[in-house]
């Protein structure tokens, strides 16, 4: 069945749901459809392009440079994936969330462009999002890559300076199931002669052997970037660059250093064509705000979110946990996509779990909470390293039923850490009445 196009004066929800079904596959790797549309529009503009991917850290990494570009006094969009809750979340021009109306005006454009091509959701809201920065007189873009690299929609962009954050083992169906096949996958966000930042501190041969071979100029954590800390304040060395004296990003979690030094380096790289004073680097580490990444929110019992969703990414969660002061029991509402590593997330997380609430996640690739149960159940029995005497592994219909019985049986001193996916987060966040 052909999906009919949104009349003129749709809303911005019917647009999504007719997005949802313009393509016979969610993911269509690939940029030969997207380029031939990305020509028939108007995308080109002045404005200095950051493109970040990486495998856990662009979404933290996209906010500090959007934030110390702002306190800059510079003009700034900002495009990052996938939303929380709402579509419109996943593009800022100058820090404010793009309205309905205006999302509509670029989505009937990219539609008209298109003719017959055949874009994904991923690919045709890409398109109208990259108009609308073209048409909005910025200085500069902050785009996070969707998936690996080489073949994502991002990618058509021709970008000033590249960031890959960290490579790790995450979409193995689409990128590969070695650091080696991922980091190169990530790599090809590389440009010649231009700043290519990797703040991995092990970063795959085939990433450092691709941007030599295409002539990028190469800045690697350890050897061109670096940071230093005490429990006061902390310091960045660049090439040519120090940055002293900086308060910690408002930001929480033991990478956040990591992803602020990624951020410094692109913005040291690209100093010739836009200034940033020290102040505003204090300013925008301060101010720098993204939900869902370790996200504490006020009151009691203490409530953490945190979209973590792979090994590496479970494995930053569970060192951030130990590093918060004492609570007595610490529930865990879990929920996962049936794509991911269920099996590592939960090892590296066991120890810190008293009890787990899995919740079933909607659509295709959402797991039921009595499946993950299941899973859970089987993972911790085969641990002996974790003691199981007062854990406890139940299942719920929805992240809200979830939520409310961890928060029922919890003490006002214990921690409920809310992880798994978006989806958990979102489901979280909705049914706490919460905004991103």
């Amino acid at each position: 069945m052909i999906a009919t196009p949104p009349s003129h004066g749709s809303t911005l929800e019917t647009w999504l749901t007719y997005l949802e079904a313009l393509h016979p596959s969610v993911i269509d790797m690939g940029l030969d459809r997207v380029k031939i549309v990305a020509a028939r529009l108007a995308l080109d503009c002045d404005a200095i392009k950051y493109v970040v991917g990486g495998t856990n850290g662009k979404g933290s990494t996209c906010a500090m440079l959007e934030s110390i570009l702002l306190a800059s006094g510079y003009r700034v969009g900002m495009y990052i994936s996938p939303h929380m809750i709402h579509f419109n979340e996943r593009a800022r021009i100058n820090g404010e969330i793009v309205a309905d109306e205006v999302f509509i005006e670029h989505f009937e454009a990219v539609e008209k462009a298109r003719e017959s091509v055949s874009l994904t959701y991923f690919e045709f809201t890409t398109l109208a999002i990259l108009r609308l920065f073209a048409q909005s007189k910025l200085d500069a873009m902050v785009l996070e890559v969707g998936l690996g690299g080489r073949l994502d929609a991002v990618n058509i962009v021709d970008a000033d300076c590249s960031i890959i954050t960290s490579v790790d083992i995450d979409h193995t169906d689409w990128l590969g199931d070695t650091r080696e096949q991922i980091g190169l996958e990530k790599a090809h966000i590389f440009r010649p002669d231009r700043p290519a930042i990797c703040s991995d501190p092990i970063p795959p041969e085939s990433l450092v052997a691709y941007a030599n071979k295409i002539g990028a100029d190469l800045w690697l954590f350890g050897r061109d970037f670096n940071y230093s800390g005490d429990r006061q304040q902390w310091a960045f060395a660049g090439r040519h660059q120090r940055r002293n004296a900086l308060a910690y990003p408002a930001l929480r979690g033991a990478n956040q250093l990591l992803n602020a030094s990624a951020a410094l380096a692109a913005l040291e790289s690209t100093r010739d064509k836009l200034s940033i004073p020290q102040q505003a680097v204090r300013q925008g580490l301060l101010n720098a705000s993204l939900p869902g990444r370790f996200q504490i929110l006020p009151g009691q019992p203490t409530i953490i979110l945190d979209v973590a969703h792979n090994p590496h990414a479970a494995a930053v969660l569970e060192k951030n946990l130990g590093n918060m002061g004492f609570h007595p029991y610490t529930y865990a509402v879990f929920g996962m996509l049936s794509d991911k590593d269920v099996e590592s997330v939960v090892r590296h997380m066991a120890k810190r779990i008293d009890r787990w609430f899995c919740a079933s996640l909607p659509g295709a690739r959402g797991l039921s909470g009595a499946e993950l149960a299941d899973r859970v159940n089987q993972i911790l029995m085969e641990s002996p390293d974790v003691d199981r005497t007062d854990s406890a592994v139940t299942d719920y219909e929805s992240v809200k039923a979830a939520l409310g019985a961890a928060t029922e049986l919890s003490n006002p001193d214990d921690r409920i850490i809310v992880f798994g996916s978006f989806l958990t987060v979102a489901g979280a966040l909705e049914s706490l009445n919460r905004t991103v």
